[in-house]
């Protein structure tokens, strides 16, 4: 459902430069999520300025980017928690199916992975690897269910502050939710874009026979360039916001996070347009060429993309909400502070 509360805020905000899907397209994500929200979600993100907050951390993770920074990119600033190539799992002999939801003991397993099927995989030019992160296939739905995790913690202390805390530590706890939201936003549209789902993310990589473009500017024409030679934005999407639902977290035999098996389920399925992409390629319908006109189906897809990680992220915040617990600690911490106060 839409919360009509929403619609003067998001149609209020100002569009940001463009740039691509790191920018623009992550701004549409998160206006479509809180277009989504049902009204029980907190009222956090009710007015102008929280939701603008949002919407501009959304591509804070791009923006960790553009510093030089070796440690920030080899951790994630780079382009590691903003993608998942499923190609090198299975090249590294990993099952979908039963992938660890640890990073490190992801770590562990890729590496010794990559290592028994070395001939799977190009070698490393160290002098295009200065921040250490070709080794890895990308770390998104780890980074995923890891802010999701921080926004379920930042849910439970919120209601206690609220009931118990002072007016400063309920305020700072909304804030740190708006942080955490807006980080979440950014993976959550990253792994929408089925670019962020493959090895082939730049033109066609290694054996192509059916032909398929290997064309350099590929990846940045879907992730920007169709949505600004459209004038694509929110308001056009935002009757089409579907209703987020909540995921399931029921505990699992394998012992694997659910909520990362839920985000893993949901990179797959964007990755199922991969070839679509390069189809439309193929046939000369990407619209790509000066003056061109963008083809209605392409259009079409990229729509449905944005939509899609909208109905996501929303549904990960709400996941998030609804199945926070009470912070028994802190409330335990703030009436040993009250009981000792003069």
């Amino acid at each position: 459902m839409i919360r009509p509360v929403f619609l003067p805020l998001l149609l209020l905000l100002a569009p940001a430069r463009l740039t691509a899907w790191d920018y623009e397209g992550h701004r549409i994500v998160a206006q479509l999520a809180l277009a989504a929200l049902p009204e029980d979600f907190p009222r956090i993100v009710a007015g102008l300025e929280e939701g603008e907050r949002v919407a501009f951390l959304s591509a804070e993770p791009d923006r960790w980017r553009n510093v030089p920074d070796l440690p920030l990119k080899h951790a994630g600033g780079s382009w590691g928690d903003h993608f998942l190539d499923l190609e090198y799992l299975t090249d590294a002999g990993l099952d979908l199916e039963t992938l660890t939801s640890f990073r490190y003991e992801f770590v562990l397993q890729f590496a010794r992975g990559r290592a028994a099927h070395a001939a799977a995989f190009e070698p490393i030019d160290p002098a295009r690897n200065r921040d250490r992160t070709a080794e890895w296939p990308g770390f998104a739905p780890w980074a995923i269910a890891e802010h999701f995790a921080r926004l379920r913690s930042g849910f439970s202390y919120l209601r206690v502050f609220e009931q118990v805390g002072t007016p400063a530590e309920a305020a700072n706890a909304r804030a740190n939710l708006l942080y955490v939201m807006g980080l979440l936003a950014h993976y959550v549209a990253d792994c929408s874009q089925p670019l962020h789902t493959t090895k082939h993310y730049n033109g066609w990589s290694g054996d192509n026979p059916r032909g398929y473009s290997t064309w350099n500017g590929l990846h940045a024409w879907i992730d920007g360039g169709i949505i600004a030679r459209t004038g694509l934005r929110f308001p056009a999407l935002r009757e089409r916001a579907l209703p987020p639902r909540v995921l399931p977290l029921v505990p699992r035999k394998d012992g694997r996070d659910p909520l990362f098996v839920a985000v893993l389920d949901y990179i797959r399925v964007q990755h199922r347009q991969v070839e679509t992409i390069y189809e439309l390629a193929k046939a000369g319908r990407l619209g790509q060429a000066p003056g061109a006109e963008v083809p209605a189906e392409t259009r079409r897809l990229i729509e449905e993309q944005l939509l899609a990680g909208g109905q996501m992220l929303a549904s990960v915040w709400l996941t998030a909400f609804r199945g926070a617990v009470p912070d028994t600690y802190l409330r335990a911490a703030i009436a040993r502070r009250q009981a000792a106060a003069p």
